[in-house]
């Protein structure tokens, strides 16, 4: 069989996705919220099922993955965890459906933070856990996480890497092995989450629910455990918090290694991404403050800047908590913050969009062309930084955007043919493509998805997906060349 090493690396991914549930079942168990017979399921049912698709595919020799079996891989493991995530819901919260728990559970390792959940406050702190904590696993990605255990099961990981870390210019690595890269990542991820937590506390937090918020920060995912988001707080203290862990999330881990394995901040000097990233935060909250106080919405200059801040940070970085319902803004404000959301976060982020690099990269292709329109023979390399970007890497950022803007029209259509409203429908997909989580109308800060039928919700569901694998991943699986011997 020609993928037998991809379906045993997925065996083994839903094996190790299985243990990660003995953190919301310790916590149901030392609380006693009552969700833990939903996990004891959870766990029997993904742990059997892992081993038995390693053991039924397990090979005697070692299997070096290839290119187009990253690609596999890294596919079925988006697209099939998620299943294995819904069971602890749809065990325990009557009524939900398959394709409820399923939205939910994608939503969390997607890191996009749209829910269909309503009176979550209710819910047990173990279930609040467990949301939160898959945008932590899905933050860094569930790829990077198990690739440096993959090697000890005789299974490579480096073509699993190339096709998970996002951005144009991946190739580059930051140590000379793979599972030293994955180690590295998720060690400075998991000081950032730790430091992100105890801040919250010292804030105002109760310990659990800077946990809770803790993980959803610093995956940039959204859930929460307050139906009124983080607004069921009403504090500054914690809302700076917020902003200042989600700033780091929406830079690009890989220069938060090389910062502290330097202990020296000149990586963040010299990341070409990061000065557009503050200065386009900046002028967007400083114009939206602005924009919004002839309209009155909220009670002077120093209110809307803190509403206009942590929303434009919370939306630009993919976070997507809320603190208000932005509904009373004028539609501009709305569309503006939600447009943030579509590039400002950084590559090799937790955060989702296009990415900066590739917004840069498009801003100085266009500046060329204009360039050459009035000089045809002079030559202007485009550069990120110091460094030339080859041409090989421009075609590529050209078709990932033509193909997101493809997307982004397709699948609007597509809600709107199935009796969604169109705004609706646009920034539905708009939000769960870059993973942001909250859109306009009746899908914006103040609602949720509930609302949409189930083809509607697995429409979203496979926008969140194709967003986090940043859409040529996935649409690769699908070409007829892909399974071509």
């Amino acid at each position: 069989m020609r993928f037998l090493s991809v379906f045993n690396a997925l065996g083994a991914i839903v094996f190790v996705f299985g243990l990660t549930m003995l953190v919301p079942v310790g916590v149901s168990w030392w609380t006693a919220d009552g969700a833990q017979t939903a996990y004891d399921e959870s766990i029997v049912v993904t742990l059997f099922a892992g081993a038995a698709l390693w053991l039924a595919t397990r090979r005697k020799q070692r299997v070096e993955l290839r290119v187009r079996d990253g690609f596999l891989l890294v596919t079925l493991t988006w697209m099939v965890v998620p299943i294995f995530g819904a069971l602890p819901l749809l065990i325990h919260i009557p009524g939900l459906s398959i394709t409820d728990a399923y939205f939910e559970s994608a939503s969390g390792l997607t890191t996009t933070g749209s829910t269909i959940l309503v009176g979550i406050d209710a819910l047990p702190l173990s279930i609040n856990l467990w949301r939160t904590f898959l945008h932590w696993l899905g933050g860094m990605g569930v790829i990077v996480l198990v690739v440096a255990v993959l090697p000890l099961l005789g299974i490579g990981g480096r073509q699993i890497f190339k096709a998970e870390t996002p951005g144009p210019m991946k190739e580059n690595s930051l140590t000379p092995r793979i599972a030293e890269t994955a180690k590295g990542l998720w060690s400075v991820y998991f000081l950032l989450t730790a430091a992100c937590m105890v801040a919250l506390w010292f804030a105002g937090m109760g310990g659990w629910e800077a946990v809770i918020h803790g993980f959803s920060i610093m995956g940039l995912g959204g859930f929460s455990s307050h139906d009124a988001s983080l607004g069921h707080f009403n504090s500054l203290p914690i809302e700076v918090v917020a902003m200042f862990f989600a700033l780091l999330s929406g830079i690009n881990f890989a220069t938060h290694f090389l910062a502290f394995r330097g202990k020296s901040l000149r990586p963040y000097l010299g990341d070409a991404e990061i000065p557009f990233f503050f200065g386009v935060l900046a002028v967007s909250i400083l114009g939206l403050t602005m924009y919004l106080l002839p309209f009155h919405v909220h009670d002077g200059f120093f209110a809307t800047l803190r509403y206009v801040a942590f929303h434009s940070i919370s939306l630009a970085t993919s976070l997507g908590l809320a603190i208000t319902d932005t509904a009373v803004w004028p539609m501009f404000a709305q569309v503006w913050v939600l447009f943030l959301g579509s590039f400002v976060a950084c590559s090799g982020s937790t955060g989702g969009g296009i990415k900066m690099m590739r917004a840069i990269l498009l801003y100085k292709l266009v500046f060329r062309e204009i360039t050459r329109a009035m000089h045809p023979r002079a030559i202007h390399p485009v550069r990120l930084g110091r460094q030339a970007v080859g041409e090989t890497v421009l075609h590529a950022v050209l078709a990932f955007s033509f193909m997101y803007m493809v997307v982004v029209v397709s699948l609007t259509l597509l809600l709107a043919a199935s009796g969604l409203e169109l705004v609706t429908a646009f920034s539905a997909i708009v939000a769960t493509l870059n993973n942001t989580g909250p859109g306009l109308n009746s899908v914006g800060p103040a609602g949720n998805f509930a609302a949409l039928t189930d083809i509607q919700k697995w429409v979203c569901s496979f926008a969140m997906i194709i967003g986090r694998l940043e859409i040529f991943t996935v649409l690769v699986v699908f070409t007829p060349a892909f399974w071509r011997k």
